[in-house]
């Protein structure tokens, strides 16, 4: 009875009560977190109304906190059509660009409110931040035109780097080999929250980067018949939660190895401690630990969402760029037996992608805007077939006909990739030909999402581990993110 009386009330509305309704529903579901179903009533809304620029901006901001950066530009877009003098698309579609690194971009619409309202000081504050970014990024490239042949190490005396008598943590004796128990002691150490000593950070940085210097973009990894491997998707420096993991499954080693499919930083507060035992346990167990680079383990991702500053805190400006040389070296994807493609972001735009043609995929730069290269980085699946420009502005949305496509084409089973926050941690699409995980529960700790890892044996038949967020010390998700963000109240 009360449902149809709530249905009596709803026929007896306008369009325009109604769509009003529904926008009313979507604010309270986004002041919720609930940011997905938000966006389906601002939808429900647009339906019923596609003429108020309310609606595109508040469905804009509640993609930007999706990570739908492409998206969020679309909404903006369409409500600036529908009224050139809609302040807040301009400062919507001015956090999706400088979310992507589009920092000019974003620089003209910042400068486009400012001017709106001389007298605003958030808006005055946004533009002079936005502006600092796009002088400090020309001063860069004026000063590091040789950049790309001169590594920043060069200039970093390591060997003479005193290692003071105070210090009570883990070291590496003078071979610099990292050992099983330096790691059990870094592991202790980091949970207490104390810093490696910047002399051994340097010396396993400059064997990591040596190590990947001399391999492929594409990895070929074996499980034997009495052995497993477990693959973990985006930890976004949740040090905690990778600790967690560790705790549910074992440490890494020869007889149980781990594939870290991307993005191990940004985002959370502790990402120097989680790439620095990732980084650790590949210099100990090589041939049994694997990493994949995500789309976050690049310069521009790193200066807005907190590692660039959590490395200047903790050590300095030179280790921060020397992370952006070790980055650029990271495969790109990998290939177990010969069966299971594991990539972070997705498949292709273009049509016909071989192994081959990845495997020799140069790799060794920041990733770019199309290609395979941006495209095993941040693409997404979408559930109908086809292509679809991407809801992030980058890369593209493939369908499960591309995705059996792409597997028959290089005589593959299914496909593994991470970059999307799951409820449950992991999700099963395209007939069961693609399969997301995200092992960063409770991601920024906002989302409320479980965490999830595979395990997988020589039939490949993946078992899946959901897991819930740990405690962690009290320093919030992006405690060093880019000032501009915080401004935007970013996560």
């Amino acid at each position: 009875y009360n449902e149809y009386k709530s249905y009596l009330r709803m026929v007896s509305l306008t369009v325009e009560e109604e769509a009003e309704q529904f926008k009313a529903t979507a604010n309270q579901f986004f002041k919720e977190k609930k940011y997905s179903t938000a966006i389906e009533w601002y939808t429900k809304a647009i339906e019923k109304n596609d003429k108020v620029p309310a609606y595109f901006g508040n469905r804009s901001i509640a993609y930007l906190r999706t990570e739908c950066f492409g998206y969020a530009i679309a909404d903006a877009d369409k409500a600036l059509e529908l009224d050139r003098h809609y302040l807040k698309a301009y400062y919507r579609r001015a956090e999706a660009n400088m979310a992507l690194g589009r920092y000019k971009k974003s620089l003209g619409d910042y400068d486009t409110v400012r001017r709106a309202l001389p007298k605003d000081r958030d808006a005055q504050l946004k533009y002079k931040e936005c502006e600092k970014i796009v002088k400090k990024i020309a001063f860069e490239r004026a000063i590091n035109v040789d950049s790309l042949k001169k590594s920043v190490i060069e200039s970093i005396d390591v060997d003479n780097i005193v290692v003071e008598e105070s210090y009570a943590g883990p070291s590496l004796g003078k071979d610099g080999l990292v050992t099983k128990e330096f790691m059990e002691q870094l592991l202790v150490w980091f949970k207490e929250q104390k810093v490696l000593h910047r002399k051994y950070a340097y010396l396993m940085l400059i064997k990591i980067k040596e190590y990947f210097e001399k391999q492929p973009s594409l990895i070929r990894v074996t499980i034997s018949s009495d052995s497993r491997l477990t693959v973990c998707g985006d930890i976004h420096g949740q040090f905690y939660d990778l600790l967690n993991i560790f705790e549910m499954n074992g440490l890494p080693s020869e007889e149980n190895p781990y594939l870290f499919n991307g993005d191990f930083v940004d985002r959370g507060s502790f990402s120097v401690e989680v790439i620095f035992t990732l980084f650790g346990f590949k210099l100990l167990y090589p041939n049994h630990m694997f990493m994949a680079r995500g789309n976050h383990e690049s310069i521009n991702m790193n200066q807005m969402y907190g590692f660039e500053g959590e490395v200047k805190e903790k050590y300095s400006k030179s280790m921060a760029e020397f992370f952006t040389e070790i980055f650029n070296w990271l495969p790109l994807c990998h290939v177990i037996n010969n069966s299971v493609f594991v990539t972070h972001g997705g498949l292709f735009e273009e049509d016909g992608i071989t192994l081959e043609e990845i495997e020799t995929c140069d790799r060794n730069r920041q990733p770019p805007d199309s290609g395979i290269m941006c495209d095993l980085l941040w693409s997404d699946p979408q559930a109908f077939a086809g292509k679809s420009a991407s809801k992030r502005g980058v890369g593209v949305q493939f369908g499960p006909d591309v995705t059996m496509s792409f597997l028959e084409k290089n005589k593959l089973r299914y496909v593994i990739r991470s970059h999307e926050v799951k409820d449950e941690g992991y999700e099963v699409s395209h007939d069961g030909k693609c399969i997301t995980v995200f092992s960063a529960p409770n991601y920024c700790d906002q989302m409320g999402n479980k965490g999830a890892f595979i395990t997988l044996r020589e039939d490949l038949v993946p078992k899946f581990t959901t897991f819930e967020a740990v405690p962690h010390p009290d320093v919030k998700p992006m405690a060093y993110a880019n000032n501009l963000l915080k401004m935007s109240g970013f996560m």
